[in-house]
């Protein structure tokens, strides 16, 4: 059984090695309405910030949302923007794509939440633009998903919403600097079941010399 399946949130029965949280993480997309504690919310963040970073710079910003009615707003930005985006380039898949007709229809259901009704929306934002400060911030988005699993917790980058929390009238609205920019939005919740199994990965391309 999939050890991460073994422990609730917050009540890890044993301390999980490194490569037990890299190669037992899933994106999970259904969530228990269980509000996670600031507490939490802050231990994973601490661990967010122990990631590389490029000359020491910790270019990273955290907006947290646990509002539902902000979720749910935001989650509506989103899908009018994909939407929007899909509609003016008919002929051009996104990437991953299978179905566009299905994707669409996804996008359009008022029920669908992108945010997959987790409680808890993370966006990491850059402080500015730079070399490497989006790097730096995928490196930190990377230690807060591996921190979360560790805990028994689930977690899905969601793309879709990172144009949304992008714009001006976002920075506005959560009193974010105009230079800023949106990384990496990624929802945060109790898994509403077991994640599944292990995606499948190509092998990697390695030159010897």
């Amino acid at each position: 059984m999939d050890r991460t399946r073994q422990h609730q949130a917050g009540h890890v029965e044993r301390p999980l090695s490194a490569l037990d949280v890299i190669f037992t993480r899933r994106s999970v997309h259904a969530y228990e309405k269980r509000r996670l504690p600031q507490a939490t919310i802050r231990a994973l963040l601490d661990a967010a910030v122990r990631a590389p970073t490029d000359m020491h710079a910790e270019p990273w910003l955290f907006l947290v949302i646990q509002d539902e009615n902000t979720l749910a707003r935001y989650s509506d930005i989103a899908k009018s923007i994909a939407i929007a985006e899909m509609d003016a380039s008919p002929g051009k898949p996104r990437p991953h794509e299978t179905d566009r007709e299905q994707v669409l229809a996804r996008l359009r259901d008022p029920g669908f939440s992108v945010f997959h009704n987790a409680s808890t929306l993370i966006v990491i934002y850059g402080r500015s633009k730079g070399p490497f400060v989006a790097a730096d911030c995928w490196l930190a988005a990377g230690n807060l998903m591996l921190a979360a699993c560790a805990l028994g917790l689930g977690t899905c980058l969601i793309g879709v919403a990172a144009a949304a929390f992008d714009s001006p009238d976002a920075k506005d609205e959560f009193g974010l600097p105009s230079e800023s920019f949106a990384v990496a939005p990624l929802v945060i919740g109790v898994p509403a079941g077991p994640a599944g199994d292990a995606p499948s990965r190509r092998e990697p391309d390695i030159i010897w010399k």
